[in-house]
């Protein structure tokens, strides 16, 4: 069981950094360090939105996968 809860969680994770990595619009650093405030008040519709509420799910599940191998060692 150890093993799969392991496997599980990379998949988990590779998912994770995929779907963050699509979210960004490739406005260059001056915008992940706050240089692009124009971002800051649009809505998500869409695709858009619903890619950001499955980058909240998966986070949730590989926080929850996170505790339980924590709580089995």
């Amino acid at each position: 069981m150890d093993t799969a809860v392991d496997i599980a969680q990379v998949i988990i994770a590779v998912m994770l950094i995929v779907v963050v990595l699509t979210q960004t619009k490739g406005s260059g650093f001056s915008g992940a360090f706050g240089g692009d405030t124009s971002s800051i008040y649009r809505t998500r519709r869409g695709i858009e939105r619903t890619l950001f509420n499955f980058t909240i799910g998966l986070a949730i599940v590989f926080v929850a996968l996170a505790i339980l191998v924590s709580t089995v060692l």
